[in-house]
C-alpha cells in the first residue's frame, strides 16, 4: 500500500512538473510587464472566474477585485488562455472600432467549429464588410416590416397561454417566443408542427455546445452539438433545394432574399456553405441575447413598481389612441422624425437600461492582429485582449447610482462608448432592429394585460457566456 501510494504521489508530482514546464514555455515573456496573477498551474484563475461568473454580481466581482489591485489593465490565465483584461471608454473605442485592422474577433475553439468558417463572426476586413452588407438588408427596419403581424400574433397567443398556466418560467417562454420568431423570419417556419419541433431540438443542442469543452467524442456536449449542426444543415439543404426548384416563387424571408441574389454578380451572392453558416450565426446570436434581455426586463420591471407603473401608463395611452391591437406605425415611427412614437421611445429606454444593468454580454474578446499600446502597456500580436463591459456599464462617473434600474437616465444623450449593449463599431449587432421589434411587441402586450410576481428570490445566474437567471425566473401572472 505504501509503495502504491508513493507511486501515485510521484505520478501527480510528475504531472504537475510537466504542467509547470509547459506553461512556462508557453507564457509570453513580454506579458511580464503587465500586472496581474496567473493563478494555479494549468488551471490558472479559471475556478475563481467561473465561480464568480455565476454569482449575482457576475463577472463584475472578478474584474473589480483585480482592477482595484492592478489597475485598468491586468493579465490572467483563464479557460486555457493567457488573457489581458482592460476596461474604460478609451479601451472600448480602441478595441471595438478595430482601427486599421488592429484586432479581430477571438472565439473559443468550440464556437469556431459550431459556427463554421464562413460565419460573419469569423470574417475580417473586406470579407467581413461584404458579408455584413449582404445579410444586413433583410434585417433592416424596412426588411423586418413584413414579419410584424407574425410576431404580434405570436405574442398575443403566448400571453393567452400564460393566463391559462398562471405560473410560467419567463426564460423558457422568452426562448420559445424568440426562436419561433427567428425560425419564421429565416425560413418561414410555422410556429407549430414537426418541422418546428425538429428545428428547436437541433438548435437547443447546438446552443448548449457553443462554449463546451472541445472534446469531439461520443457522449460530450461538443459531439452532440456538432451532430445536431449536421442535422440542422441537412434540414436547410432540403429547404434550399426546394426553394430553387420553385424559382420565381421564392418565399420572401431571410433565406429567400439570399437565394434571390444568385442571378447577380459574384460579389452579390453567397455559397450554400456561407448561407448555412450565417443562418446558424444569426440563430445563436439573435436567440440567446434577446431571450436574456426579455427575461431580465421582466425581472427588473417586477422589482421596480414605480418604473413599471410609468411604462404601463404610456403603453395604455397607445391603446386609448386607437384599437386594442398594435400597429406597425405605433411600434416603429422613426426616432429621427418629430413624431416619435410612445412605444418606440419607452421600449428603447427600457431595453438599453436592461442591457446596461444586466450586461448580458459581460466581455468582448479580441485577438491582437498587430502590436499596439493600451493604457501605457504594450500588447503583442496574437494576444487575447478582453474588454470588460460590466465595469463600463457600472461606471459611477457615467451612470449615477449604477446598480439602480433607471430607464430615465437615457433621456439625455450619454458619452460615446459608454453603452455597449449592442456592441459598437463594425461588429455592432446586425440583428439589433429585430431585437428591438421583438422586445417592443413583447413588453407592450405584457404590461397592458398582466401583473406578476416572482415565485422565489434568487439572483444567481447561469455559468454561460450570455448572462441569464439561473432559476429561469418563475412568476405567477394575473390579469389586470
Amino acid at each position: 500500500m505504501d509503495m502504491a501510494l508513493m507511486m501515485i504521489v510521484g505520478l501527480v508530482l510528475m504531472i504537475l512538473a510537466m504542467a509547470l514546464l509547459l506553461r512556462a514555455t508557453a507564457f509570453p515573456r513580454e506579458m511580464e510587464a503587465i500586472p496581474g496573477s496567473l493563478g494555479w498551474p494549468l488551471i490558472g484563475e479559471s475556478l475563481s472566474f467561473i465561480s464568480e461568473f455565476s454569482s449575482p454580481a457576475g463577472i463584475f466581482s472578478f474584474m473589480n477585485k483585480r482592477q482595484q489591485r492592478y489597475g485598468k489593465v491586468f493579465k490572467s490565465y483563464v479557460l486555457g488562455r493567457y488573457m489581458v483584461f482592460t476596461t474604460g471608454r478609451e479601451a472600448s473605442k480602441m478595441l471595438l472600432t478595430g482601427k486599421d485592422g488592429m484586432v479581430s474577433l477571438n472565439l473559443f475553439y468550440t464556437g469556431q467549429k459550431v459556427l463554421g468558417p464562413n460565419s460573419l463572426l469569423q470574417m475580417n476586413g473586406e470579407d467581413h464588410k461584404r458579408l455584413r452588407r449582404l445579410i444586413a438588408e433583410p434585417l433592416s427596419i424596412d426588411g423586418l416590416k413584413k414579419y410584424f403581424h407574425f410576431i404580434n400574433n405570436l405574442a398575443v397567443q403566448m400571453f393567452d397561454e400564460w393566463l391559462a398556466a398562471r405560473k410560467v418560467l419567463v426564460l423558457e417562454e422568452a426562448s420559445t417566443f424568440t426562436l419561433k420568431v427567428i425560425g419564421n423570419m429565416i425560413m418561414s417556419l410555422e410556429p407549430t408542427g414537426e418541422e418546428q419541433e425538429k428545428f428547436r431540438n437541433y438548435f437547443k443542442i447546438i446552443s448548449s455546445s457553443f462554449a463546451s469543452l472541445p472534446l469531439n467524442i461520443p457522449g460530450t456536449a461538443f459531439y452532440r452539438g456538432m451532430k445536431a449542426r449536421d442535422k440542422m444543415f441537412q434540414m436547410l439543404d432540403a429547404i434550399i433545394i426546394a426553394r430553387r426548384r420553385n424559382g420565381s416563387k421564392l418565399q420572401q424571408d431571410f433565406l429567400g432574399s439570399l437565394i434571390g441574389k444568385e442571378g447577380s454578380e459574384d460579389d452579390e451572392k453567397l455559397t450554400d456553405a456561407q448561407m448555412k453558416d450565417n443562418i446558424l450565426t444569426l440563430l445563436i446570436a439573435g436567440h440567446d441575447t434577446t431571450t436574456a434581455a426579455l427575461t431580465w426586463l421582466v425581472k427588473f420591471l417586477g422589482e421596480n413598481p414605480t418604473v413599471l407603473d410609468r411604462l404601463r401608463k404610456e403603453h395604455m395611452e397607445i391603446r386609448e389612441f386607437g384599437s386594442s391591437s398594435l400597429t406597425w406605425s405605433q411600434v416603429n415611427n422613426m426616432p429621427y422624425t418629430a413624431k416619435v412614437s410612445i412605444i418606440y421611445r419607452c421600449a428603447h429606454d427600457y431595453t438599453i437600461e436592461t442591457l446596461r444593468r444586466a450586461t448580458i454580454l459581460p466581455w468582448y474578446s479580441r485577438k491582437a492582429a498587430q502590436d499596439f499600446e493600451i493604457n501605457g502597456y504594450r500588447i503583442k500580436k496574437g494576444w487575447s485582449v478582453n474588454l470588460d463591459v460590466v465595469s463600463i456599464h457600472h461606471d459611477p462617473q457615467v451612470f449615477a447610482d449604477p446598480h439602480k434600474f433607471d430607464p430615465s437616465r437615457f433621456d439625455d444623450p450619454i458619452r460615446s462608448f459608454s453603452f455597449l449593449g449592442f456592441g459598437n463599431g463594425p461588429r455592432m449587432c446586425p440583428g439589433m432592429n429585430l431585437a428591438k421589434l421583438e422586445i417592443s411587441i413583447f413588453i407592450h402586450h405584457l404590461v397592458c394585460r398582466y401583473k406578476w410576481k416572482p415565485v422565489e428570490k434568487d439572483d444567481s445566474v447561469q455559468p454561460t457566456l450570455v448572462r441569464m437567471p439561473k432559476n429561469k425566473y418563475p412568476i405567477i401572472v394575473e390579469p389586470l
